[in-house]
């Protein structure tokens, strides 16, 4: 299957008066149409980075400073500016955590779906009306005529998201990038909104990207999981795999935090201590100040390397006797 984004050895640091952070740090994935990637870690990890940095929204102190980011095969980072707004938003589109980073308070859905339409496509104003309608009805909002009048405070939080997935769906983009879109939402809205995205992914062989730190979400969506810590990927896999038999100690971490992995009555699981700043990273492997494996081995930097098949892992004590 051809890959609709391939990231090779990303690097994306933020050059700062304090230091340089590595915030993403020898980052590698694929991903082919009509497949969903789930891309999990704490808050901190590197994960909104890694997404920013496919979509070229890296400001200033941060830069792309190694690496290479492959849109059908063609390296998107040696793109000119003008070329990248032709992509983004058309081909290539982002879902943000907060709506109102896609929707602009003052302008009414209908002006902002119509000029989404036709900076990418050539329509009348109509017929960009009517593809603007039929996308909001395809992410559940009723009565789109109606909600195509209204401005952004007119709506509830879970409306706004599904506008501003409406709007990233609008042109059917080959690649989308959802960066933990449904957490400030109820469960119920959340599962909807996850239902239909992953509808619409299929419908259109769409490649999905959907960042976020909670492991139940992406348990039922995913069908590949990489695991982020301190601006690297530590373990890749088929989300059955990774979930059900993890290699790496910071993944077993993760799903053992995980609430309803707990019995009734126990004292909730947690990873000790605290993500490492990314200006301050120990030498070696940078989990290894909370890791219960670590030994003198982990003061190296571990290479990514394939312990069983199909699953990839950074790490010198996979957990194969344990996952077995």
């Amino acid at each position: 299957m051809t890959a609709t984004l391939e990231v090779r050895n990303l690097r994306t640091h933020f050059f700062t008066r304090a230091g340089v952070v590595k915030a993403v740090d020898d980052v590698s994935f694929s991903i082919a149409g009509g497949q969903v990637l789930g891309l999990v870690g704490e808050s901190g990890s590197g994960k909104s980075v890694t997404g920013f940095s496919v979509m070229g929204l890296v400001d200033p102190p941060g830069h792309v400073v190694e690496g290479a980011i492959l849109y059908q095969g063609r390296d998107i980072t040696r793109l000119s500016e003008r070329d990248m707004r032709a992509l983004r938003g058309n081909r290539i589109a982002m879902i943000f955590q907060d709506p109102m980073m896609t929707l602009n308070p003052v302008l009414r859905i209908d002006t902002q779906m119509i000029e989404a339409v036709q900076a990418h496509a050539k329509v009348s104003r109509a017929q960009a009306r009517s593809r603007a309608r039929d996308a909001l009805g395809q992410v559940g909002i009723p009565s789109p005529d109606e909600r195509l009048a209204a401005y952004p405070h007119q709506f509830s939080g879970g409306m706004r998201q599904r506008v501003a997935i409406a709007i990233a769906l609008l042109h059917h983009p080959d690649l989308l990038i959802a960066d933990e879109p449904t957490t400030a939402l109820d469960v119920t809205i959340q599962a909807q909104i996850l239902s239909e995205v992953q509808k619409l992914a299929v419908t259109y062989g769409t490649a999905l990207i959907w960042i976020t730190h909670d492991l139940s979400v992406i348990a039922g969506l995913a069908d590949e999981i990489a695991v982020m810590y301190a601006g690297r990927i530590v373990e890749t896999g088929s989300a059955a795999r990774v979930l059900d038999t993890p290699l790496h100690p910071y993944t077993q971490g993760l799903i053992g935090s995980v609430p309803s992995r707990n019995r009734r009555g126990e004292k909730l699981r947690q990873i000790p201590g605290m993500t490492p700043s990314l200006l301050r990273l120990p030498p070696g492997c940078a989990f290894r100040t909370r890791c219960p494996h670590a030994d003198a081995a982990c003061e190296q930097e571990p290479e990514p390397s394939q312990p069983v098949p199909g699953q990839t892992t950074r790490c010198f004590h996979p957990l194969i006797a344990v996952s077995a």
